[in-house]
């Protein structure tokens, strides 16, 4: 129902954002040219590279699904959202420019106007999507293109429908009232029981739905078949609602095979083709790029813990990840050498008498997970994730803590959600699923990027660290 409308919304935002950003290159282009008026452009240059842009500026914005349902404005969930397409689209570009050695026919263009165009379409596409929105809301406040809905049902799933439908209210959806249903009766205060179910075709005929959805619990199946017929013989659309639908999470997806309707109790982004192949390549460029950078703190570091204890440099620990499948995760030594069953069983503690100088600095400060960078370069994790644990603590957590194991869904990373809302070391195990969940439900790229964004200041000193 909402994807109807949806895509038409998608289109609109489509086209406002191409003309948006080719007025945010042009107000970019005005700035850096009465900044310096000695600015030498080529005209025609400038004119492909806006035509470029703009197209490339969307193609950005739907990669990282800026156009997807919100509920109201959020306007400044949305303002960072929009700022990472566009940074996305200008780093897409200067590597395009780069390739091109940075001109085209003849022509390098300004690294300030590039500056410019950043700021422009960040502000511009935010204001005007946020004013559009306004708009749009105001036209259905005055009852423009409305459709009416009637919800069958007075239960828990008429009550999940009604309030997407009212989170949703610029999609144009007005519920008339609900028809009563065995489990009680009243939904919400603002919206009246029309009458029994026994009562359907003299409801109908009265009140004229657009839309009749069935949220009924207890579905009968005679029963279902009987107000089918009467929304044929009416012309009334009709959306049938599973009564099973508060298993579902908030991330649940219907989708299907051959016309055969498949529900995905538990939808994960990350699994998803498209969002795959952007998050292995992002962590692919992330992890070489951090090496490359950071190689001589790994150099100092590697000896440091060689002349301050015996033993290897490295760590190769055993780990559950992707799938609940096994691999070997890469850190610093911190602790003196010690019998593989010790080091895979045991808990560290306060003051523990196992970890050397040098590595109780290493821990506080988590610089001993970097070698696991490594482990993302090879594909084994990624740079945004749940922590992954040792296999013996797995089996333990399993059995003690519900949904302990739909952590594993996606890949383990260096730093996750949980990590940067404190919670690592010895904290709440619960709370801990509950942030890696949350993390799985609702990933997108621009929430990794937030993540890596907050970790150097709130997950990488850990203060629980031993």
């Amino acid at each position: 129902m909402l994807k109807e409308r949806n895509q038409t919304f998608k289109l609109m935002f489509i086209g406002l954002d191409l003309i948006i950003s080719f007025l945010g290159f042009w107000a970019a282009f005005l700035l850096r040219y009465f900044i310096d008026t000695s600015f030498y452009f080529n005209t025609t240059n400038y004119i492909i590279l806006s035509i470029v842009l703009s197209v490339t500026q969307v193609l950005a914005f739907i990669s990282i699904d800026l156009y997807h349902p919100r509920r109201g404005l959020a306007f400044f969930d949305e303002l960072g959202v929009i700022a990472s397409g566009v940074v996305l689209n200008l780093l897409f570009i200067l590597s395009l420019l780069f390739f091109f050695r940075g001109e085209i026919r003849g022509e390098s263009f300004s690294r300030l106007f590039m500056g410019y165009y950043v700021v422009t379409s960040i502000v511009l596409t935010a204001m005007i999507h946020y004013v559009f929105r306004i708009f749009l809301m105001r036209l259905r406040e005055r009852g423009y293109n409305l459709r009416n809905v009637i919800i069958i049902g007075t239960g828990k799933t008429a009550e999940r429908i009604t309030e997407v439908i009212q989170g949703h209210k610029i999609y144009g959806y007005n519920i008339v009232g609900y028809i009563k249903s065995i489990s009680r009766t009243q939904v919400r205060e603002d919206f009246p029981i029309l009458g029994n179910l026994k009562d359907i075709e003299k409801i109908l005929s009265g009140q004229r739905p657009d839309i009749l959805i069935y949220a009924k619990e207890f579905a009968d199946g005679e029963n279902l078949r009987e107000i089918i017929d009467i929304c044929d013989h009416e012309n009334i659309e009709l959306k049938i609602i599973p009564e099973f639908i508060e298993f579902i999470a908030a991330k649940g997806r219907v989708e299907g095979m051959d016309g055969v309707p498949i529900i995905s109790i538990r939808d994960i982004p990350i699994r998803m083709g498209y969002n795959r192949f952007i998050k292995r390549t992002f962590d692919f460029l992330f992890s070489l790029t951090f090496i490359l950078v950071f190689s001589p703190v790994y150099l100092l570091i590697a000896f440091l813990v060689k002349v301050t204890s015996e033993g290897d440099i490295f760590i190769r620990q055993e780990r559950v990840g992707l799938d609940n499948k096994s691999f070997l995760m890469l850190k610093f030594r911190t602790m003196y050498t010690q019998a593989k069953a010790d080091s895979d069983t045991i808990w560290t503690k306060k003051n523990d008498p196992r970890v050397t100088p040098v590595g109780s600095v290493l821990r506080k400060l988590s610089i001993d997970e970097i070698p696991q960078f490594f482990n993302v370069l090879m594909g084994s994790m990624s740079v945004v994730g749940p922590r992954p644990e040792r296999p013996f603590f797995v089996e333990k957590f399993k059995n003690e803590h519900r949904q302990y194991m739909r952590r594993h869904a996606v890949k383990a990373g260096i730093t996750g959600w949980a990590q940067v809302n404190g919670l690592r070391g010895d904290t709440s195990i619960e709370k801990r699923i509950e942030a890696d969940i949350y993390y799985i439900e609702n990933w997108s790229i621009f929430f990794d990027m937030k993540i890596i964004l907050l970790t150097p200041f709130t997950g990488l000193i850990n203060k629980n660290a031993y």
